[in-house]
């Protein structure tokens, strides 16, 4: 009787499996919940001085750049000319050009930074015309009648120079920003305003096809490192008077134009009200590309799934703003940031809708069955050789068994080798120069594939596996989201090693966990699978025919449900 019960009772091996995946859940919640604890006790505390006018914050952070209070410009042409120099003239690409106005006997100076102006603008509309419109208007008396006896700032920009952007500034401390941001200022002996001509205007990237998002059909046109030529680029996708733009300045010590975009009838605005809240709260010396605005501004940093979409295609961003989100372009940067985002909008591409709806269905489908094999597929392989092999058919699992004859290493040593080499081949491709990259990539590959297999360091079904897996990640339009299952992947193959499909599974679950909690700006990450909303599911596996697709999603809480009202 009693052999009978016991030979019922698990084997250590198996409890101890059991034990495990009881307290592995345990401790990541705990660990999760210690460290939201953390930060947000650290948030609370900084929550006085985060709230403070972001006016009061760049005098702060800027006290010991102001040691002097704000000057104006006097009309002393010496005087004027001095501070400058002494502020700024001892850079080397500062140029000063100084001539005389002749119809006013006054003396002048362009300062400009080198490579940053039109030379021919300024020569034919500044110079030219203030160095020789005197001696012309002397031929005509009665013009020479008609014009002022005194200098006249007004009259120098309303009748003299013909350039359609010229604007004033007073303060020498302005002055001197202007001219270090590439404005070209003239200075002109008894005017006590200094004169901005023309724009920056240095050399700039031509307008091509993104690189990061090829599509086969599409716009061929992306973004630029300019921001006009971006909020153009917007412009240009047709009329809307709801568009509207609105700029900030970010950067305590090397200050850059950020746009932030939205269509004003649309957007909700709540979301509006945070995105400018958040972007304010930007403190940084420089913002060196929009991917600092991301990791500003994002819900949640520690998660590894970006709360934040970018993109270099204006198509995209315009589609977007349409739905209800939000843009910010960053100056120096041709990628776009798009918030909020949900995680089935990373795995859509803009291809989706210029096809119609059944292949861009089945492009969609197959970009999920892509994803969950990025994520999964090497946790499966180990899950199935080292605990489940009876869930193989036979017939496979003896071809398997055969090709590992003489492998030297457990399987999940064999997929780490394979999985890392592939990681290193797939980052020197990227770095390579383009001649060479692809090809190094593909070569890579194929050598080392063929080399391990011949020296019975890995089996050739693994080489098969390990390549599906690589060629599923490639199918993400986002190339941040590939990388965050690629990384994933490494997590799952240890859970996997530890406690096998139980590992694989309570895996996939934590994945799941977390992005059910996570938010991006205040909307559900997963949603629509999680809060369920079967309206939004049109667009999400399958793209409906787009006569049926007539309401914005919910989760946006637009001001305007209709897509035509």
């Amino acid at each position: 009787m009693w052999f009978k019960i016991i030979s019922y009772i698990p084997s250590w091996s198996t409890l101890f499996q059991a034990g495990l995946a009881l307290i592995i859940p345990l401790g990541l919640f705990y660990i999760n919940t210690s460290i939201y604890s953390f930060v947000g006790s650290k948030g609370a505390k900084s929550k006085h001085s985060s709230d403070r006018p972001l006016s009061d914050e760049h005098n702060e952070g800027h006290a010991d750049q102001q040691h002097e209070p704000s000057s104006k410009i006097t009309g002393n042409y010496d005087s004027d000319l001095k501070s400058i120099q002494e502020a700024i003239g001892e850079n080397s690409d500062v140029h000063f050009r100084e001539f005389v106005v002749k119809k006013y006997h006054a003396r002048s100076v362009l300062v400009f930074i080198d490579g940053m102006q039109d030379e021919k603008l300024m020569s034919n509309q500044v110079l030219e015309v203030l160095m020789f419109e005197g001696q012309q208007g002397q031929q005509d008396q009665q013009d020479q009648q008609e014009q002022p006896e005194s200098i006249s700032n007004s009259f120098i920009k309303d009748s003299l120079m013909p350039l359609t952007q010229i604007s004033e500034v007073t303060s020498m401390e302005e002055l001197h920003e202007f001219i270090l941001l590439g404005h070209t200022a003239l200075l002109i002996e008894g005017m006590k305003e200094a004169l901005l001509v023309g724009s920056p205007n240095g050399a700039i990237r031509s307008v091509n096809e993104p690189t990061s998002e090829a599509l086969l059909r599409g716009p061929r046109i992306g973004f630029t490192e300019v921001l006009s030529e971006n909020t153009s680029m917007l412009r240009r996708q047709g009329l809307n008077k709801s568009l509207e733009m609105k700029k900030f300045q970010v950067g305590s010590r090397i200050k850059k134009d950020l746009v932030v975009a939205y269509i004003k009838d649309i957007v909700n605005p709540d979301l509006l009200e945070e995105v400018n809240r958040r972007i304010s709260k930007i403190d940084m010396d420089f913002l060196a590309e929009s991917g600092y605005v991301e990791q500003l501004i994002e819900d949640n940093y520690l998660s590894p799934f970006q709360q934040v979409h970018n993109t270099e295609r204006p198509d995209r961003v315009i589609n977007a703003l349409l739905e209800g989100r939000i843009a910010i372009l960053l100056d120096g940067t041709p990628f776009a940031l798009i918030v909020p985002v949900t995680f089935s909008m990373l795995l859509q591409s803009p291809e989706d809708y210029y096809e119609r709806w059944i292949p861009g269905s089945l492009l969609r489908l197959l970009r999920f069955f892509g994803a969950f094999i990025a994520l999964m597929g090497p946790a499966l392989y180990i899950s199935f050789i080292s605990f489940h092999p009876g869930l193989i058919p036979t017939k496979l699992v003896i071809s398997i068994i055969q090709t590992r004859q003489g492998v030297p290493f457990p399987s999940v040593i064999e997929v780490m080798i394979l999985e890392i080499s592939i990681e290193i081949l797939r980052e020197a491709g990227i770095r390579l120069p383009k001649p060479i990259g692809p090809a190094m990539g593909i070569v890579g590959g194929l050598v080392i594939g063929d080399a391990a297999v011949n020296a019975g360091i890995v089996s050739p079904f693994l080489v098969i596996v390990v390549a599906v897996t690589a060629i599923s990640s490639f199918s993400i339009p986002t190339y941040s989201a590939g990388i965050t299952l690629r990384l994933l992947r490494f997590v799952g193959m240890l859970f996997a090693a530890l406690l096998g499909m139980l590992g694989t599974i309570l895996f996939f679950l934590l994945i799941c966990i977390h992005l059910t909690k996570l938010k991006s700006f205040g909307v559900p990450y997963v949603t629509p699978f999680s809060p369920m909303r079967l309206s939004d599911w049109k667009d999400l596996y399958i793209r409906a025919p787009i006569s049926l697709m007539k309401r914005r999603p919910v989760m946006m809480k637009t001001q305007q449900r209709k897509r035509r009202p």
